[in-house]
């Protein structure tokens, strides 16, 4: 039998496994027992009951963190001519139109977000099988296809966050970083969690928000109570 790793003990040491915490009271025990030498992400999981492979029962959005995730993000945008300025002033990393296409293509991908013009979709579109498994194929509906760049570019830099249930029917995301204050965590947390909440789809039957855990990078997960989270 496995050894369990004298950290991982001191993690866990006084936790309740069955206790359901408030989003408050969860932040506050995470912030307490980080002990490792870099900023930990703080992440919220949460367990829906729905199954995306029926089209009306996707969970999918993006959200402003009104305190940032803590991450700098690297934004691609397919643009040309004066939105590819507006792009680069707006402080995208990379710009380009066919030549991204052939970057992409080669597997050059140090990016985490791609923002389209609707014009582009043409050049874009080549790439679905290559973006679509990552998550990465930009959509009207969230916003990277669009036509105001500067506005795609500065609310990914300033901490939107992306979410989509997987096939299990878990969604998660990173809501800041350990450094950050309980308050600004929380509300992140909160913001995070009402968002993926409203955004329940008409398909959804039965108990929609079915759990909720946080935790950080190599502390101990913790499970919220759901009910807490009504209003």
């Amino acid at each position: 039998m496995a050894k369990i790793a004298k950290r991982i003990k001191k993690n866990w040491d006084g936790i309740d496994r069955e206790k359901l915490y408030t989003v408050d009271e969860a932040v506050a025990e995470l912030k307490s027992r980080s002990a490792v030498k870099f900023d930990e992400t703080i992440e919220v999981t949460m367990n829906l009951g729905v199954d995306p492979r029926h089209a009306d029962q996707m969970v999918r959005g993006v959200v402003s963190l009104p305190h940032g995730t803590g991450k700098t993000l690297r934004v691609a945008v397919f643009a040309r001519a004066a939105k590819a300025d507006e792009a680069k002033e707006a402080g995208a990393d990379i710009v380009g139109a066919e030549d991204l296409m052939e970057e992409i293509q080669k597997g050059n991908m140090n990016f985490d977000r791609v923002i389209a013009t609707p014009d582009m979709m043409a050049v874009v579109g080549r790439l679905g099988k290559v973006l679509g498994p990552k998550g990465l194929m930009p959509n009207p509906k969230l916003g990277t296809v669009t036509m105001d760049v500067k506005g795609a570019v500065e609310a990914a830099k300033a901490g939107q966050v992306e979410y989509r249930v997987e096939k299990s029917g878990i969604i998660h995301g990173g809501v800041g970083k350990v450094s950050f204050d309980e308050a600004a965590i929380v509300e992140n947390a909160k913001t995070f969690l009402t968002a993926v909440i409203k955004a329940k789809p008409t398909g959804a039957k039965g108990t929609y928000v079915k759990r909720v855990g946080m935790s950080s990078s190599m502390g101990p997960g913790l499970k919220i109570d759901v009910a807490s989270l009504n209003g």
